[in-house]
């Protein structure tokens, strides 16, 4: 598993990374296979986001972006973790920002 450091100021940033390391793990086109993404809530508090891609044969990818601790860990879809990125800067916020990016 490889493991690297990147900063994103917005989630916008964050999410078109992550959904390209998604794309990029299948072979899949972007265009044809949409990042989703749902927020992850602590005590009421969005603490982080949960991707997806979709692709054939009900091939899932994920990744989740833990706010809290600054990192994006990246499962294949089997569930094994396969990537993660350690975040020098993440966005101020995981609240606002939040769109499904179909």
């Amino acid at each position: 598993m490889s493991r690297v450091v990147a900063a994103f100021a917005a989630v916008e940033d964050l999410a078109g990374f992550v959904h390209e390391v998604l794309c990029d793990k299948d072979a899949l086109d972007p265009v044809q296979a949409p990042l989703f993404h749902t927020p992850l809530r602590r005590k009421g508090k969005v603490c982080g986001l949960v991707f997806h891609v979709e692709g054939p044969r009900l091939l899932r990818t994920s990744a989740v972006w833990s706010a809290d601790d600054a990192r994006i860990i990246f499962y294949d879809s089997s569930g094994l973790r396969f990537h993660e990125v350690e975040l020098s800067e993440s966005p101020p916020s995981a609240e606002r920002g939040t769109r499904n990016t179909e």
